[in-house]
């Protein structure tokens, strides 16, 4: 008689994405985001942006028992489970965990830790564009880190995502609005518009620091060369680069001349020497470089 095989049951395809690293890396982000915001913008009444902002806001003119930390949940996790259909499972657990782990923190920071941040920055004393920027730079790196690893640490993400192609506006730009917003009604409920001004400058600090945690400083361009001697750029540039390229037909559009298109992804370090490479082989030829901002290849 043959020995029974066990019955093991099959993972789901979202079990099968979640990662232990994620999450201890979320933990890590949710930590660094909590520090930034609790020892920098809040003391001094600086705002964050996005839901984050919001909940600085209303943390601060609400009753006691209604702090950050609460409006931090209470307003975020709605909006995750509201995308779940459109940014998946993984996305929206990596999000919730961050999330609770970025409250949790502040709650600890605020109401619990020795740490006094009730009227000034522990690290910053009162010193306004210190707590801006230093402030945006520790947030900054904390949601870039939960972008990095699958999550996002603000709700704003989602509802950009799932409303501005919708109302016929970019994602940026709907973030923009919104914390546009954000900050004027700021200003109008503390009566005082310094406050709202130098958290425009920790929006902006925070934003640059998110595209560097999650594109780093070698950030790739795309290079898009119009071209009558395509295979000789071509071999050049991957002899040069040691990676490949695409090479695509196309007609001028005045002249009506065949001209052919070479796609190469290079990183801001290189660029010169593709110019050069370029123009010595063909100097009539018309180069174009964009920002890329993720490049998905598959190795197997």
């Amino acid at each position: 008689m043959k020995p029974k095989k066990k019955w093991h049951k099959p993972k789901s395809k979202n079990q099968s994405e979640f990662r232990v690293f994620n999450f201890l890396l979320l933990t890590v982000a949710g930590i660094v985001n909590a520090f930034g915001v609790t020892m920098f913008l809040f003391p001094v009444k600086l705002y964050d942006s996005g839901i984050s902002g919001l909940s600085m806001l209303l943390g601060q003119i609400t009753p006691a028992p209604l702090t950050l930390s609460v409006f931090l949940v209470l307003l975020n996790v709605p909006v995750f489970i509201f995308g779940l259909k459109k940014q998946g499972v993984p996305f929206t657990v990596y999000s919730l965990y961050a999330v609770g782990v970025y409250s949790l923190v502040s709650f600890l920071i605020m109401n619990v830790l020795p740490i006094d941040v009730d009227f000034v920055s522990p690290l910053a004393g009162t010193d306004l564009l210190l707590c801006a920027v230093f402030g945006g730079v520790v947030s900054g790196i904390g949601s870039g880190l939960t972008i990095r690893f699958g999550g996002a640490i603000d709700g704003l993400d989602v509802l950009s995502v799932i409303f501005a192609k919708k109302i016929g506006i970019s994602i940026g730009t709907f973030v923009m609005i919104f914390n546009t917003i954000l900050y004027i009604v700021c200003g109008i409920v503390i009566k005082s518009w310094i406050l709202p001004l130098y958290s425009i400058v920790t929006y902006f600090v925070g934003s640059k620091t998110i595209d560097f945690i999650v594109e780093g400083l070698d950030r790739s361009m795309c290079a898009m060369v119009v071209t009558t001697k395509a295979d000789e750029i071509s071999a050049a540039l991957s002899g040069a680069f040691r990676s490949g390229g695409t090479i695509v037909k196309a007609t001028g559009g005045y002249s009506k001349d065949e001209k052919q298109i070479i796609y190469f992804i290079v990183n801001h370090f290189q660029i010169n020497r593709l110019k050069k490479i370029v123009t010595e082989i063909d100097t009539g030829a018309f180069i174009s470089l964009q920002n890329v901002a993720g490049i998905v290849r598959k190795t197997d």
